[in-house]
């Protein structure tokens, strides 16, 4: 074979090895009878905050531990613990993405982003019908 055959070899083989790894790594959301079920490893998980339950955040005891309830897709509720401040309008979320991994009954969350109702959702615009 000549050397540029096996140079575009090596590229070739080294493309679907980058291929695979990032296919590995996109992740769907999931629930948390899934993330129980593979416990310790890392998952998103949809769901909108459990209002029944009080959340707990408590700055001068510790900033870095903030805690509340949460229903996934499929209406079951668990603890979530996220070891983080408390995000700002946490309460006005729509849905929140959690990013963790559950650890008995709660899920320990690294990462939260939240799904904020758009702003321009409810805004109607006054027209007036103004004959001549």
């Amino acid at each position: 074979m000549k050397k540029t055959n096996i140079i575009l070899l090596v590229v070739i083989a080294v493309a679907i090895g980058v291929i695979v790894t990032m296919v590995g790594d996109f992740s769907t959301y999931e629930t948390f009878a899934t993330a129980r079920e593979k416990e310790g490893k890392e998952f998103h998980v949809i769901g909108k905050l459990d209002t029944l339950h009080a959340m707990s955040y408590d700055p001068t005891k510790d900033a870095n531990l903030f805690s509340f309830y949460v229903h996934d897709k499929t209406g079951e509720s668990h603890k979530v613990v996220f070891f983080g401040a408390k995000p700002t309008d946490f309460e006005k979320a729509e849905s929140v993405v959690l990013t963790g991994k559950m650890e008995g009954n709660e899920f320990h969350c690294s990462k939260i982003l939240m799904k904020c109702p758009s702003k321009y959702k409810d805004d109607r615009v006054a027209t007036s019908s103004k004959q001549l």
